[in-house]
């Protein structure tokens, strides 16, 4: 702000460019397995909630699902009006706004029930109810999950609309064992309700991973976020259905010069130039995502089609790459972090591998500064 004014352009040459015909792709694939729920928490996992919240539900999402009330008002004030489902029990100050805007809360506790039923002031207000199948993060335990579940259906407002778990280690193929038992414990929990006469509209159980890779947990919906993005759950995980990446992260050189060998480049001077060289600086550093560390872990980027190596530690705001010896490179040619570059691309799953982490986190990571470039509208 200067003056007065208030500015929303972006000068700075980088941006994370998003295509949505992807996430109408990735949705469509997804949508035929089982009815989706397009997980548009955390911003879209940095892609950009509302506009992916649209691309998804124009693919074939029928459900859109985020973690914070606050989310879902995002949503509304963008004129979305399709089923949004708020993943974890609202506190009681958003309970009110949660039934305001119409959105659907998960509930795990008595006291959740009580407040969400004094929100809706004898409205029929549809729910959903979690239980803690062994992820042990939130939701009722099987043992105290008939309580929450009368206190709905006795509320004189509430209808049980939906019971739903989520599994830990869908994406984990060792671990199967424990996904069959997660579910065989849904499973009796869900045949006990039965018992009692409290039957839900829907169930689900499935995330991304349950999704691809464990059909019997698809039931009546399927809550994916990560494959919706293009990505595969864990790499060593096949998906059963083709999927699109769809952010990039990209940036165009912002200086370039030659510098002599011995030169040491950026803080703490650990980057040595072995020979004469030329040096792109990079205008996007580990405030906008990019972990400083990526140096440390071998961390490249594509410039002119070609792999160069990060030089030196990753910066607030810029970082050094080498482009070699008598590089062709020029102030405004682009420089590519994660996507495709000619025939060389670098993945978001390759970024979390060198760092010890998951794509889910790289994506996540890229920065409210970066703007976000929608194309395939």
């Amino acid at each position: 702000m200067a003056g007065g004014r208030v500015t929303e352009r972006a000068y700075r040459p980088a941006w994370a460019e998003v295509d949505l015909s992807a996430v109408r792709a990735n949705a469509a694939a997804l949508s035929e397995l089982a009815p989706l729920c397009a997980v548009v928490k955390a911003n879209a996992y940095g892609h950009g909630a509302v506009d992916v919240a649209k691309a998804a539900l124009a693919g074939g999402a029928s459900w859109l699902a985020v973690a914070l009330v606050e989310e879902g008002v995002q949503l509304r004030d963008a004129g979305i009006d399709a089923p949004v489902l708020v993943l974890a029990e609202p506190t009681a100050d958003a309970m009110a706004e949660a039934y305001a805007l119409g959105l659907t809360p998960t509930l795990y506790t008595e006291n959740g029930a009580k407040t969400a039923a004094g929100a809706a002031g004898g409205e029929p207000w549809p729910v959903h109810v979690k239980v803690d199948t062994g992820m042990h993060r939130v939701g009722a335990s099987p043992a105290d999950v008939d309580a929450v579940v009368d206190a709905v259906v006795t509320s004189g407002s509430l209808v049980f609309d939906g019971l739903w778990t989520h599994l830990a280690v869908a994406d984990d193929a060792g671990q199967d064992d424990f996904t069959e038992e997660q579910l065989s414990r849904f499973e009796a929990v869900r045949s006990r309700l039965t018992g009692t006469g409290a039957v839900p509209r829907m169930v689900h159980a499935a995330n991304s991973a349950g999704a691809l890779a464990h059909p019997l947990a698809r039931y009546d919906l399927i809550r994916c976020g990560i494959a919706l993005y293009g990505h595969r759950p864990a790499l060593a995980l096949t998906p059963s259905v083709e999927l699109r990446p769809a952010m990039s992260l990209k940036a165009r050189a912002s200086y370039v010069r030659e510098l002599d060998a011995g030169e040491r480049i950026s803080y703490g001077r650990r980057y040595e130039t072995s020979q004469r060289t030329t040096i792109a600086t990079v205008p996007l550093g580990y405030a906008d995502g990019v972990t400083r560390r990526l140096f440390d872990v071998g961390g490249q980027v594509l410039v002119g089609g070609r792999r160069c190596p990060i030089a030196g530690v990753v910066t607030m705001d810029q970082l050094m790459v080498d482009c070699g010896t008598d590089a062709d490179v020029h102030v405004g040619d682009e420089v590519v972090l994660i996507g495709r570059q000619g025939d060389e691309e670098i993945t978001a799953w390759e970024v979390a591998e060198l760092l010890g982490t998951i794509s889910y986190e790289v994506l996540c990571a890229v920065g409210p500064r970066v703007p976000r470039v929608y194309i395939g509208r």
